[in-house]
């Protein structure tokens, strides 16, 4: 059987698949790299299906490549066939008219869970947001139990998405880690990383762990390093070992220049430069 295949083919079974949509994107080839290791024959995964857009090239002998449109609930049904645990990195990353964000971060998000029910996939290990919180003003201490104050269609779409796994963890028992991720980059770009910068380390460590733990239900978590200077709490962290081990303070005489203008709402609350995305024109 080819190791590439296509939403037409019939998507093989077995056990220990993991499933990471998304896996063409930036962070998808960073945790593809860190999972090498931990998959095959005698390991914790034996086999690792990529998903995307587009088919995924330079697979390994425990990989296979699946394109799929996450709007597309068909494919997505297939995608899931034979999965034990997923984690979503897949759809709109970056705040986009409505009709753009609804079709995979709305869309997409139910039929992944939708699939994942009939599949009787047990977990899934969610990309949400810090933008689910993004109207709180800088420098605010927030936990993930606070009420949401979303920043915009991105940050809406992703609270949706938490609501969602909580109903398929209590009417069907799929158990979801929402990973309210901060700004995963290399290193932290301006002042504001230096509260939200969440290390590729990190996130690795972050991610394995949600995939580890037992017994999670649906938990929210903020996915930050240990900075210093964070504004999220760790709230729920010990529920699945993550400990931190990056700190942003590094590359403050670097960065703690670089701010958004004054006065502005990107300087103000804590979403930074998604605040100034938008409106978007109507949509023809």
């Amino acid at each position: 059987m080819s190791k590439e295949m296509t939403n037409s083919g019939n998507v093989p079974t077995g056990r220990g698949r993991l499933l990471v949509t998304g896996a063409a994107g930036a962070l998808g080839r960073v945790l593809r790299q860190a999972l090498q290791s931990d998959v095959g024959p005698q390991k914790e995964w034996q086999h690792l299906r990529l998903s995307g857009r587009s088919p995924i090239g330079d697979l390994q002998d425990f990989e296979e490549s699946v394109a799929c449109n996450l709007a597309d609930r068909e494919a997505m049904e297939k995608l899931l066939v034979g999965v034990d645990a997923v984690v979503h990195l897949g759809g709109q990353a970056v705040e986009s008219p409505f009709e753009d964000i609804c079709e995979s971060n709305i869309k997409g998000v139910f039929n992944l869970y939708e699939a994942a029910r009939l599949a009787g996939c047990s977990r899934i290990v969610f990309a949400s947001s810090n933008h689910v919180t993004g109207c709180y003003d800088q420098g605010e201490q927030i936990s993930p139990d606070m009420p949401a104050r979303p920043d915009g269609y991105y940050g809406a779409s992703k609270l949706f998405a938490e609501g969602l796994a909580q109903m398929y963890f209590d009417r069907y028992g799929i158990e979801t880690v929402n990973l309210r991720l901060g700004s995963v980059i290399p290193k932290p770009e301006d002042r504001r990383g230096l509260s939200t910068w969440l290390s590729y380390p990190d996130f690795i460590r972050l991610t394995h762990a949600s995939l580890r733990a037992k017994n999670v239900g649906c938990l929210t978590v903020y996915g930050v390093s240990a900075n210093t200077q964070k504004w999220w709490s760790g709230l729920g962290w010990d529920k699945i070992g993550y400990e931190p081990q990056d700190n942003a303070e590094a590359w403050r005489a670097e960065i703690e220049n670089k701010v958004f203008p004054a006065g502005s709402m990107m300087a103000k609350k804590q979403g930074g430069s998604f605040l100034g995305l938008g409106p978007f024109p109507k949509a023809d």
